[in-house]
């Protein structure tokens, strides 16, 4: 009687993953090469995998396939999070069955957030599941009391994946809430916030979101460097990635992927008593401050991902006590301001060398928009000659090596926004609809916002030599 050969058993391989990024080592070790963390390798085997013989891939036959001309059209339900701002950042609103994953350092305000949505959401008619993974349903309570939360929302403290799924089948909320990600446990898969326990939930929670049709946000934490903890697979299973960021007393609000909406998009909130308040007029928000009439503060028009705003920039030169001059830069490209410096020097015959020069974006923004050349140009020319621009004029436009003025992206959004504030000369790169006559150099800049000052010559250079 022939013997039958036993079907191969491949040997199972250990592998070590960073549980700060995902990267994956045959061997621990001290420092991820990836994402630079330390003692950051947990060990995960693999199940064993058996092959059965027969045929080049083990007898096993492939699925139906669909043509692409079969597929239907649908659009996905949206559901209002009661908050305008947040829905800009969503694309509109709280996708059914889409997984929403919002990250942010501790304390900023993700949980205040979330249970206002909940509550908004609660309001409207839609049950909400709210799991507590990092407080108690009475630390919860007294969080709602302050922010007046009035709707009967639907609290658990049970943090098991399959329970968490178990519930979503079963009640099919309108929005669920998992608060947070890294408390998950998944059966079999090692100790809560491990690479494998944060993937392997994400990843259910996501199947039992597309199944129910619940919208589901998965809050996360961040590591030192501002990414979130855990596996780099987890950001690509979810559909929308949002942060959550600190700017001076702001919170902005920032999408960086969404399947379901344009990513980018920014939304601005104030931390107040009663929870975040959103900010519907940015612009207005950071020039609030500004001072009127003062040498190097320009108005300036950029675009932070994809929504424009009214900026402050500010100069300042003054003499030094130092062999070389200092420039300090902040909130703003330093490489291209020391460009943006090179080109006044040489173009404008401005006089730099014995100055130290400060140029600061007033609000506490970091924006590397290459569109706030010409405002640095005219707040350092305004800064040294001692002029001040008028109060209705607004700046935006690339500078290159040859002193002209570029266009720049979404040059119709920025000239709008500054409209729509009450700027009405606008100081521009040629070609925008509306100011057929834009500046073509930095010279005709200066000349445009100061007449009677000449672009170029030696009454800078003066203006220079007393400061």
């Amino acid at each position: 009687m022939p013997t039958v050969a036993p079907a191969r058993v491949a040997r199972a391989r250990t592998n070590y993953v960073c549980g700060s990024c995902g990267y994956t080592s045959a061997k621990p070790l001290g420092r991820c090469p990836n994402c630079q963390a330390w003692n950051s390798f947990e060990e995960e085997v693999p199940a064993a995998a058996t092959t059965a013989r027969g045929g080049a891939y083990g007898g096993i036959t492939g699925g139906r396939l669909t043509p692409l001309s079969g597929v239907g059209r649908r659009e996905e339900p949206r559901t209002p999070s009661g908050i305008p701002e947040l829905d800009r950042v969503l694309g509109g609103g709280l996708v059914a069955g889409g997984v929403t994953l919002i990250g942010g350092e501790p304390g900023i305000g993700k949980s205040t957030l979330l249970l206002q949505v909940a509550d908004r959401v609660a309001a409207g008619g839609g049950t909400v599941l709210y799991v507590a993974g990092e407080e108690s349903l009475e630390q919860i309570r007294l969080r709602a009391d302050r922010l007046g939360v009035k709707a009967e929302i639907q609290l658990t403290r049970d943090t098991r994946a399959e329970h968490v799924a178990a519930l979503m089948a079963e009640h099919k909320p309108a929005l669920c809430i998992v608060d947070s990600i890294q408390t998950v446990t998944v059966e079999g898969d090692g100790a809560p916030g491990g690479v494998a326990q944060v993937r392997d939930g994400t990843a259910l929670l996501t199947r039992a979101a597309k199944e129910t049709g619940t919208a589901t946000v998965l809050v996360g934490h961040v590591t030192k460097d501002g990414t979130v903890a855990g596996p780099k697979v987890m950001e690509h299973i979810v559909d929308t990635t949002v942060f959550l960021e600190t700017v001076g007393s702001y919170r902005l609000l920032r999408s960086v992927k969404n399947r379901f909406g344009q990513a980018g998009e920014l939304g601005v909130f104030e931390m107040r008593g009663e929870g975040l308040i959103a900010v519907e007029n940015p612009s207005a928000a950071f020039l609030a401050e500004r001072p009127v009439g003062v040498p190097g503060s320009v108005v300036a028009a950029t675009i932070d991902g994809q929504r424009p705003m009214l900026l402050e920039v500010q100069a300042l030169a003054s003499k030094t006590p130092y062999p070389n001059a200092r420039r300090v830069v902040v909130g703003l490209d330093a490489r291209r301001v020391d460009v943006v410096l090179a080109v006044l020097e040489r173009r404008l015959d401005l006089t730099l060398g014995g100055l130290d020069v400060y140029v600061n974006l007033a609000g506490g923004l970091k924006v590397p928009d290459p569109g706030l050349d010409l405002a640095v140009a005219l707040a350092v020319y305004s800064a040294v000659v001692g002029r001040a621009l008028p109060d209705s004029v607004a700046v935006f436009g690339e500078v290159g090596l040859a002193g002209e003025v570029r266009s720049t992206v979404a040059s119709i959004r920025r000239a709008e926004e500054a409209r729509r504030a009450g700027y009405t000369r606008l100081i521009v790169p040629p070609g925008l609809d509306g100011h057929p006559n834009g500046v073509k150099s930095v010279e005709e800049a200066v000349a445009q916002v100061w007449s009677g000052v000449p672009a170029s010559g030696r009454k800078p250079r003066a203006a220079a030599e007393r400061t």
